[in-house]
């Protein structure tokens, strides 16, 4: 259980899938409770121990949520409140601004309320999905839209 608490202390208590807090106490049997993740599959971190590449850390995630995305790529859902247009894959996209840095381009929005409601949730959420990656958002008018993009600090 060590291994699980400290895990789970470093994420808060919170899923890294779905952004919902998990309860500590909650049987490890239940589907709302905890379990130990990585952030990608046993597969491609076996291929980066043997490129020397650095593996992500393991997270918490809910059993359900765990056991839902398998040995597929995770993949973060956009909650269903937020108005957007194209949105950008979120895990893809974390992956290659902490890889390289610089500008991605997260979603297109109809209006500058949405665009800002976008921006402030993308910021907060991805603080918690790659709590090392520092983030600035950045709303361009474009043709009647409002473009999202986050960019590296």
């Amino acid at each position: 259980m060590g291994q699980l608490s400290d895990v789970g202390e470093a994420d808060g208590w919170r899923c890294w899938l779905c952004d919902e807090p998990v309860d500590p106490d909650m049987s490890p049997n239940d589907p709302r409770g905890a379990s130990v993740d990585t952030r990608i599959t046993k597969a491609k971190a076996k291929k980066k121990k043997q490129d020397k590449g650095n593996v992500p850390p393991e997270r918490l995630a809910h059993k359900s949520c765990n056991t839902g995305k398998g040995g597929n790529d995770p993949v973060v859902p956009w909650p269903d409140h937020l108005i957007v247009v194209d949105p950008a894959p979120i895990i893809a996209a974390t992956e290659r601004l902490e890889r390289k840095g610089g500008r991605e381009a997260m979603a297109r929005c109809p209006s500058q309320d949405d665009a800002d409601s976008v921006a402030a949730w993308l910021i907060d959420r991805l603080s918690r999905l790659s709590p090392g990656l520092k983030l600035r958002a950045e709303i361009a008018s474009t043709g009647g839209q409002y473009l999202v993009s986050l960019h590296t600090a």
